[in-house]
């Protein structure tokens, strides 16, 4: 690799690594909070939400690395032409065909950083994070051994325990079920325990209050039914909602999976072939997206030329030129999931990206032979 490419190719990385960490740090702030909101507020301590926001990175940079290679591209651009970098090198004979070199070794590295991230490491992270929820949703003692504050572990359901002794004991103890508008029912009670069978399972769990009250009461009377209890036993797997089938979305599976065996993963997430289809060939395409943006946005900007004022116009249409082929990303999915067989529109996203950026760089060379044309015509003097 020459000198200069070398020289801007690192300019680039530099540039991606900072916008990759504030992008990243700004979807995953986003998504911190919501995980904080869901989890601590559930009863789970924060060693569980530093696992499930980990658990959420790979995903979160698939997301931004596009956004931050051409926020790279753009911004390293700006910046050469402004300081007339590029000028001095068009003077020495660089055509932009031959300033694009670096670039797309730019957007070859970023392309692998995100075939890593799509192929391996977020369906790993994805399917971690499904298991661990699920986990979670088995363990009824964290979802429900809270003292002191009330709990809303399903629609419909409050609970509340003001203190747990050290023995396990549950004192004073509120459970709220108004899931039937007919005949809402409030228990209270001095003690409870909770007791769940080996399998540790939210339909084998049971909690046994002693020295309470049942409240009933019907909606069409309006009258209220008391009981008093020595002891009673309520089925918390009612209150949980009982097991269910884990959740696989197809994202959760393997590239390999995905393109040998396609009805299997139809089975197991119980999505459409042409979704199955869709994922895998996004999966690839991903990647040459990447390379697209770096193209889009070093090729428009370099059709300014040098301006004291700035190449904002160019920056704009670079923006523009990159929400086009987004909407052709959205466009070609819909009829894949409807007809997998039409799995080769997938690929007009980045084709439709480096046509546009290798259009960009055919008019910057015509812009540059133009220019240059007219600084080296001769000067009329008049006799």
């Amino acid at each position: 690799m020459a000198r200069f490419d070398r020289y801007i190719l690192s300019q680039f990385m530099m540039l991606f690594g900072f916008f990759s960490l504030v992008l990243i740090s700004i979807y995953w702030i986003n998504l911190s909070v919501r995980l904080f909101d869901a989890l601590i507020g559930d009863g789970q301590s924060a060693l569980v939400f530093l696992e499930f926001t980990a658990l959420s990175l790979p995903n979160v940079i698939r997301i931004v690395l596009p956004m931050s290679t051409f926020a790279a591209a753009v911004y390293v651009t700006n910046r050469l032409s402004s300081e007339s970098e590029l000028v001095v090198m068009q003077a020495t004979g660089f055509s932009p065909w031959r300033l694009a070199r670096p670039v797309l070794w730019f957007g070859l590295i970023v392309g692998v950083i995100m075939s890593i991230m799509t192929h391996f490491l977020v369906p790993a992270s994805m399917a971690q994070l499904q298991v661990r929820q699920d986990d979670l949703q088995r363990n009824v003692t964290a979802r429900l051994l809270t003292e002191g504050t009330f709990l809303h572990p399903a629609a419909g359901i409050t609970f509340y325990i003001r203190e747990i002794e050290a023995d396990g004991t549950l004192k004073d103890v509120f459970l709220s079920d108004r899931r039937d508008p007919e005949a809402a029912q409030t228990f209270t009670a001095a003690r409870a325990y909770l007791v769940a069978d080996r399998d540790q399972t939210a339909g084998g769990a049971k909690l046994v209050m002693l020295e309470g009250l049942a409240q009933t009461l019907s909606s069409d009377s309006q009258r209220l039914f008391t009981t008093h209890f020595e002891d009673f036993t309520y089925d918390v797997g009612r209150l949980l909602g009982g097991d269910a089938l884990p959740f696989i979305h197809v994202r959760y599976l393997s590239t390999w999976m995905l393109f040998t065996n396609p009805q299997e993963a139809v089975e197991l997430t119980g999505a459409s072939m042409g979704q199955v289809v869709e994922e895998a060939h996004f999966r690839i395409s991903q990647a040459f997206v990447c390379m697209a943006a770096a193209l889009i946005g070093f090729a428009t900007l370099l059709t300014g030329g040098f301006s004291r004022f700035g190449v904002w116009r160019q920056i704009v249409l670079a923006i523009v030129l990159l929400l086009v082929v987004k909407a052709v990303e959205g466009l070609a999915s819909e009829p894949v999931r409807d007809d997998p067989a039409l799995w080769p529109l997938i690929y007009s996203t980045p084709l439709a990206g480096f046509a546009l950026g290798f259009g960009m760089l055919w008019v910057a060379t015509r812009s540059n032979e133009k220019w240059f044309r007219r600084r080296r015509a001769p000067v009329q003097v008049a006799p």
